[in-house]
């Protein structure tokens, strides 16, 4: 099987990331995206608790996708590299993909061990409305497609939506808003 991965802190998860998995499953050949909550912040951003991160992830996953904890399960640092070998060793018989959206370009070189992960791992490159898509590295491939629906909606801009008490019913699923809000999240 040909995986997507969508990884990504999901401090909240919202209506960006269900996009971004829709259409690499309708745009492209890989079968099925992955949504692969990291376990910490590769740059120590602050985050909401992991527990919390992966609750709200698994109310977002739909048909075509599905939750992996892998980066929770091993407590791994956040960097991409140490997530090839335990593809390989755990999932032997299938191919991986890693989705990134256009807005990760600029920092991309930051990432650990980057050149050696373009080279072990293909790259998907998701666009993102305001960001354009370049640099593209050799490895990385654009999704490309006159129906793409680019989005700017991102956790940072939901997390400060809820501390200003505005409301994310537009942007956010209706059980990650009941969720975040249940658990007094992001106040």
């Amino acid at each position: 099987m040909h995986i997507g991965i969508l990884g990504g802190s999901f401090n909240p998860p919202h209506l960006g990331h269900i996009l971004a998995a829709q259409q690499v499953l309708d745009y492209t050949s890989i079968s099925e995206v992955w949504f692969l909550p990291a376990y910490k912040h590769t740059f120590d951003k602050p985050l909401a608790p992991v527990a919390d991160r992966v609750a709200m992830i698994k109310l977002v996953k739909f048909s075509g996708t599905r939750v992996s904890t892998l980066e929770v399960d091993y407590k791994l640092s956040g960097d991409t590299i140490e997530l090839v070998p335990l593809f390989k060793k755990l999932y032997p018989n299938d191919s991986f993909t890693f989705i990134i959206g256009s807005d990760q370009l600029v920092t991309f070189t930051k990432w650990g061990s980057w050149e050696s992960l373009l080279q072990k791992l293909p790259f998907l490159v998701v666009p993102r409305a305001g960001y354009p898509p370049k640099p593209l590295l050799k490895g990385m491939k654009l999704l490309d497609s006159s129906l793409f629906v680019e989005t700017n909606i991102s956790s940072s801009m939901i997390r400060e939506r809820i501390k200003k008490r505005l409301p994310i019913d537009y942007f956010v699923p209706k059980k990650v808003v009941n969720y975040i809000t249940e658990h007094n999240l992001y106040l």
